[in-house]
């Protein structure tokens, strides 16, 4: 009965609210510079798209499972609901499905689905941006083998207008922008949960935007998304140290302490001492210490305050490796694969970069929640914690595995978990890493912007631009944390990378030119994030400290740009406006900074040098290659902070 291929797309608007909602768009078009006809085209095509929803056998639902598209403005509600006797297993809900009649070469930008994907190019040719892929290395499975992105996507059409497409809520179900050259599928994933007769689902709120200006319409996003997950507030912007950049999993209690005798003599305002990976045996054992670590970590972290520093750790809190305790003692709290043994998750992607493979805590079993809580309430209150790093947030929301609850999705698992933690954390900073992007809105204070920083150049400049394409969410939806700042040549000899390889960083890695540390810092700076030293700050020059000071204390303002090209960026400040000018090519470039009205003294941050007065522009004729500049700008007659 309920197999057959058509259905239902309610639309419940009166003629009167038609006709006003169709005269605000048109005059949102207007202004907004998005009234050619070609582009207007677009959002009027994907408004008429058909929808259906598919269900586990891949076959369309009957007229009965009705889907609603109830728009108010540029918002749209989307819901769908059984009016049926029968309950019906439902693999996703395709909520547009057009050709969309643009041109392949049209740029875009989408988001990934953990944060180490991003996405770029054109429609014909998209290009992988983020270093680890959710399609190849993660696994996560496309609809219809289509590339996609995952909770916003944003395409440039003609004379530089954009538009935006996105969901402002990710309670339960993750929306998917699957793509090609003439195609354009816009779905929300539901897990083959079943929908009951007379059940309804909120399938999340949509948003469909237009305008020439693409930091404004992230304003626009970021303050959708604020009504549905306000960003939880932890001021000022965190600045502290991370041991995994300078000692990797080798970390010792000596090198914890070590550093932290020099920061609380030399840099106090770094408060935040974290100890990363290496402190714990396994993966899941986070109370115990590791025979390396040569130390009591609840004691170091103890001797941190007792410094008037903050301690800080990293904790990865769905992951187990199979020879822990909490793996041993506890595997009916792990997701399940479709036998009901725990999911290794090596068998549906990655598994994991080290002590794996690994396995992953159910959020939606209520001993785990317990457990989260307990173990959080333990290192904020017993160990001092005030920071906490999450880790492998990813594996959380982890697809192809069976929950405790039958009824969640993987977003409901990962969010359950994570509440579990903020209640037991209490008022300490959490900041995300390796997490689901969309799945951790208002879950979070940080969120890590990028992958991990190497010292050299190639990472410098690749984790520069992945942390500047989400600019944009600094200070709208959380602390970004650009990952650290690294000043000094060599560091640790034995870290992993996200495949699991082992890096000699100080053996292999050839040493930097100071514009390219120039360039990692400006990079850094134009985030206004999060800064965190990655350096043995023990080893640190004068010189390289000058620098390191001089991006303290953080903004906590992006810079914007005009595009995803990132020449030119602007900060502006209370009394002041910086420029972040970059090179990120092999050979020279000029760059010219247009100047607003009036007469304007320029500085170069980072030397100190004074470039005079401008009025109009500022033209560098010759930016070498693989550099910065980062140039503070001051109206005359005003003092600058």
């Amino acid at each position: 009965m309920l197999l057959n291929n058509s259905f239902i797309l309610k639309r419940k608007y009166s003629p009167g609210v038609f006709a006003a909602l169709l005269l605000l768009t048109c005059l949102f078009f207007y202004k907004s510079g998005y009234g050619q006809k070609k582009d207007n085209s677009f959002l009027t095509a994907l408004r008429k798209a058909p929808a259906k929803v598919i269900l586990s056998d891949g076959s369309s639902a009957s007229s009965l499972i009705a889907i609603e598209r109830k728009w108010q403005g540029d918002l749209c509600e989307l819901s769908v609901k059984n009016n049926s006797t029968s309950p019906v297993t439902i693999r996703e809900v395709v909520v547009f499905d057009f050709q969309h009649q643009l041109p392949d070469t049209t740029k875009l930008y989408g988001e990934g689905f953990q944060k180490l994907g991003q996405m770029g190019g054109t429609l014909g040719k998209p290009e992988d941006w983020g270093t680890y892929t959710d399609r190849n290395h993660y696994k996560i499975p496309e609809p219809e083998d289509m590339r996609t992105a995952y909770g916003m996507f944003t395409l440039q059409l003609q004379n530089n207008n954009r538009v935006l497409l996105a969901t402002t809520s990710c309670n339960k179900f993750i929306s998917r922008f699957s793509f090609d050259a003439k195609r354009l599928r816009i779905s929300l994933d539901c897990e083959n949960l079943k929908l009951q007769p007379g059940e309804s689902w909120n399938l999340e709120e949509f948003m469909a935007i237009s305008g020439n200006d693409r930091e404004i319409l992230y304003d626009r996003l970021t303050a959708a998304i604020a009504k549905h997950h306000p960003r939880l507030k932890h001021d000022p912007v965190p600045m502290g140290w991370c041991s995994w950049y300078c000692f990797g999993p080798g970390v010792t209690a000596k090198n914890v302490a070590d550093n932290t005798n020099w920061i609380a003599g030399n840099l106090p305002q770094l408060k935040y001492i974290q100890i990363d990976d290496g402190y714990q045996p396994w993966m899941g054992d986070w109370l115990e210490k590791g025979k390396a670590f040569g130390g009591d970590v609840e004691e170091v972290l103890k001797g941190i305050k007792a410094k008037g520093l903050e301690p800080a750790i990293w904790v990865a809190p769905f992951v187990a490796s199979p020879e822990s305790a909490l793996f041993k003692n506890h595997p009916d709290w792990f997701v399940k694969d479709e036998a009901g043994k725990p999911l290794r998750s090596d068998k549906v992607g990655f598994g994991g970069w080290r002590l794996g493979p690994w396995y992953v805590l159910d959020g939606t079993h209520p001993e785990v929640q317990k457990y989260f809580t307990e173990l959080f309430q333990t290192m904020r209150q017993k160990w001092g914690c005030t920071y906490f790093k999450l880790d492998a947030n990813y594996w959380g929301a982890i697809h192809g595995g069976v929950h405790y609850d039958k009824k969640a999705t993987r977003i409901e698992a990962y969010r359950r978990g994570m509440q579990a933690i903020l209640k037991g954390a209490g008022d300490a900073f959490i900041v995300g890493c390796n997490h689901p992007v969309w799945a951790s809105l208002g879950l979070i204070h940080g969120s890590r912007s990028s992958m991990d920083t190497w010292r050299k150049w190639e990472s410098f400049r690749n984790i520069g631009r992945e942390n500047l394409l989400r600019g944009w969410q600094n200070g709208r939806l959380w602390w970004n944390d650009p990952d650290c700042i690294l000043l000094t040549d060599g560091g640790a000899t034995d870290i992993m990378d996200q495949a699991g390889k082992a890096a000699d960083v100080k053996n292999q890695t050839p040493k930097l030119s100071e514009n390219e540390y120039l360039f990692h810092a400006t990079t850094v700076y134009a985030s206004g994030g999060m800064l965190l030293s990655g350096d043995d700050l023990t080893k640190i020059t004068p010189a390289r400290l000058k620098i390191l000071k001089k991006l303290m204390p953080p903004t906590g303002t992006a810079a914007r740009f005009k595009n995803e090209k990132f020449e030119i960026g602007i900060t502006r400040l209370r009394n002041q406006t910086v420029y972040s000018v970059f090179n990120w090519g092999d050979m020279p470039v000029e760059r010219r900074i247009k100047l607003p009205e009036g007469k304007y003294k320029l500085i170069n941050k980072w030397t100190g040098e004074k470039l005079g007065v401008f009025e109009k522009e500022y033209v560098i004729k010759s930016l070498l290659p693989h550099s910065a500049r980062l140039i503070i700008c001051q109206k005359i007659g005003i003092t600058g902070q």
